[in-house]
């Protein structure tokens, strides 16, 4: 039997609820940033059809009791036309280890993506990145997005789901790395990955651990003092914006120190000592 023509399904709206998550929006668009309206832009292209603006009321009014994000799927708790609440889950298929080594060393390649990405900003870019590697940041085609509700809807998406799509956009404004964390790779995988390549400089040539061993060593009182100095290029890290901050970036930029204590090198030591003062790390006692 369809669930019109069930005579226990309730004809009237959603019951009210006051502890629900509202919509910042009002009016208009949902999204203030680019990659919170790129997800949005792509939901309504898909021809979702009608519910979506339904979906849409139901996220301004408050029906989300609670949303969560994890590695492939998305879970919201909606408050319909029933006592009880809806569960909703939306899945989307992670992106492979594999592809996630291949996107992280693309973006460590280049210093205004790892720049923006320690500072907490999706680069616009992002998704060419994505693309050239034969990946989707974001969902395609409707075919990608699994949607179950247990409303007796059956529709796909069901408006308690839109609803939950529409929120998820609102909580990718706030934290922009949910977008990333939904396709498998959270913020401290992600840029703990990008802070360890960015150390590697790819224009030097291989070396084996017999050359390392070669090389010459020199005291660190010898080579302090002109460590900081200019060496005659402009780093791409130092055009980019001023509002782009990454405390350990001239750690990331330079050839490394060819100093070590007790067996580790200087420039390993020194990056606790940067994060610390921006805050990002807690000094040791």
């Amino acid at each position: 039997m369809p669930f019109w023509d069930d005579p226990d399904y309730p004809r009237g709206g959603p019951i009210r609820v006051d502890n629900g998550i509202r919509a910042r929006s009002r009016r208009g668009d949902i999204g203030s940033t680019w990659w919170s309206r790129r997800f949005l832009d792509v939901l309504e292209s898909l021809e979702l059809g009608g519910r979506l603006n339904r979906g849409r009321a139901y996220a301004r009014s408050g029906q989300v009791l609670s949303l969560e994000v994890s590695a492939g799927a998305v879970s919201a708790v909606v408050q319909g036309s029933r006592p009880r609440p809806y569960r909703v889950r939306i899945a989307l298929a992670v992106i492979r280890a594999k592809q996630w080594e291949r996107i992280e060393r693309a973006l460590a390649d280049q210093v205004i993506f790892s720049a923006k990405l320690l500072a907490g900003e999706l680069p616009e870019d992002l998704e060419s990145v994505f693309a050239g590697l034969r990946v989707a940041l974001f969902p395609t085609s409707a075919d990608e997005l699994s949607m179950t509700c247990s409303c007796p809807d059956h529709a796909e998406p069901c408006k308690h789901a839109a609803a939950a799509l529409y929120l998820l956009a609102e909580a990718f404004d706030s934290d922009p790395f949910l977008v990333l964390a939904w396709r498998g790779r959270d913020r401290a995988a992600l840029l703990s990955s990008l802070r360890l390549m960015s150390t590697v400089d790819k224009s030097r040539p291989h070396r084996s651990p017999m050359d390392e061993l070669r090389a010459p060593r020199r005291e660190l009182a010898d080579c302090v003092d002109g460590y900081f100095n200019c060496q005659g290029r402009v780093t791409r890290l130092e055009r980019q914006p001023a509002e782009i901050v990454v405390p350990d970036a001239v750690l990331l930029e330079r050839d490394p120190l060819p100093v070590e204590l007790r067996g580790t090198a200087v420039v390993d030591l020194l990056r606790p000592a940067y994060l610390a003062m921006a805050g990002e790390v807690t000094p040791p006692d």
